[in-house]
């Protein structure tokens, strides 16, 4: 005589569990009877037993009856099957890679935040010494020397893995560090010259030259777009020229080198590639420029300027020289400080992010510098270096949408 059971396992706590039903013939009739109630929370312990019970064993039939498994069990089968349709992320695994990327996205915010109130800073400060203390040689070395300081200190304390560089490296590198210099010193003329706001709206031409020594050196025209946004670029830089009240030659040339040079930076950087290991990352690279430059420019400051910065000079021109050595330390730091967060930045962004960014800071720059020094700007004027700011941004814009090449 054989009898026909009907298992039920059914679990009311999970709306996403579905009843299931197993149906077989009991082949003894001796063997044991079960509630079909209570196995919905039976174990597994109890289909060990039905297997091996001697009453049960005398049929084959046992063979194909599956394996019971309790609600808890079926709740975690579910959840192993749903993370992996899921590509294998758990529910906490997602919830930590949104806390992630909030993070990364609120230190990357931290970042350019730091990037613009260093150099606001800098600026102030680098103004206020080179207008008592026309020196910009001098004020740049003095500012690659601060630099260098800190570069060791954060070797000494392990702040940042000192890189492990051979010859080559120094050898492709030294032309980068010569533009850098070159740059700087520059920028610093400029900035003796005329004021801090005019500075950066020369400036923002350096889309301008970058466009052209890519065309030049690298034999990349540009397309109708780029050139189209370069023209209210030289049109407003040549506009708030016209315009400047501060306006010289000298300062206007000095801002023009700078832009060549930097430029030329970024055009040397693709045709003397580096290479790089784990250690020499962009910050490294940055430290290692700084060092360079101190030595290049060290001996120049010299013999065109002789030794400008001791007290005895200082007092002799009557200049405060706490007053002066605090604000010059003040700058040094800034202008440190500032490039290597906007070094840490591109690596963390694309060069089109970073390049809008920069954007962004020039347009800080020139506004608090004229709200701090008070700087007279005609109508006019601060027209052209709207229309040129509008044209680096769409310049910036332009080139995030260029097409990327296709993998193979």
């Amino acid at each position: 005589m054989s009898s026909t059971t009907a298992f039920t396992f059914s679990s009311t706590s999970s709306p996403f569990l579905k009843t299931r039903k197993t149906s077989f013939q009991n082949p003894n009739p001796n063997c044991y009877r079960f509630n079909p109630v209570r196995l919905s929370t039976t174990s597994k312990s109890l289909d060990l037993c039905l297997r091996s019970s001697p009453l049960c064993s005398s049929s084959s039939r046992w063979s194909s009856i599956p394996s019971l498994v309790t609600d808890r069990e079926m709740k975690n089968d579910f959840k192993t099957k749903a993370s992996s349709s899921d590509g294998g992320a758990s529910a906490d695994e997602v919830e930590t890679e949104k806390a992630g990327a909030l993070t990364k996205t609120l230190q990357l915010g931290a970042y350019f935040g730091l990037w613009y109130l260093f150099n606001i800073y800098f600026n102030i400060y680098n103004k206020q010494v080179l207008k008592v203390f026309p020196f910009p040689v001098t004020i740049t070395t003095v500012q690659f020397a601060v630099g260098t300081v800190i570069v060791f200190f954060m070797w000494a304390l392990n702040l940042h893995k000192k890189p492990q560089i051979t010859t080559s490296q120094l050898v492709a590198i030294l032309p980068l560090a010569m533009v850098h210099t070159l740059g700087n010193l520059f920028t610093n003329m400029s900035l003796g010259k005329v004021a801090v706001s005019f500075t950066h709206t020369i400036k923002a031409m350096e889309p301008f030259f970058s466009v052209l020594f890519s065309a030049l050196f690298m034999g990349e025209m540009p397309s109708l777009l780029v050139v189209s946004s370069l023209l209210p670029i030289v049109g407003g830089v040549a506009l708030a020229s016209m315009t400047e009240a501060s306006f010289n030659w000298a300062g206007f040339w000095a801002a023009m080198a700078s832009n060549v040079t930097f430029q030329s930076r970024n055009v040397l950087s693709k045709k003397f590639m580096v290479k790089k290991d784990q250690s020499m990352d962009n910050i490294n690279l940055f430290s290692i420029i700084t060092i360079m430059s101190l030595f290049l420019l060290f001996p120049v400051a010299f013999f065109m300027e002789g030794v400008k910065v001791s007290p005895a000079y200082l007092q002799s021109a009557g200049l405060n020289v706490r007053d002066l050595g605090t604000k010059a330390l003040l700058a040094g730091l800034c202008f440190h400080a500032y490039q290597q967060v906007s070094y840490m930045i591109l690596q963390r962004v694309s060069p089109v992010t970073h390049s809008v960014g920069n954007c962004v800071k020039r347009v800080v720059v020139i506004v608090t510098s004229v709200l701090f020094f008070r700087t007279p700007v005609s109508p006019i004027n601060s027209l052209g270096t709207g229309i040129a700011l509008a044209g680096v941004f769409l310049y910036s814009r332009i080139k995030s949408l260029k097409p990327k090449p296709k993998a193979a």
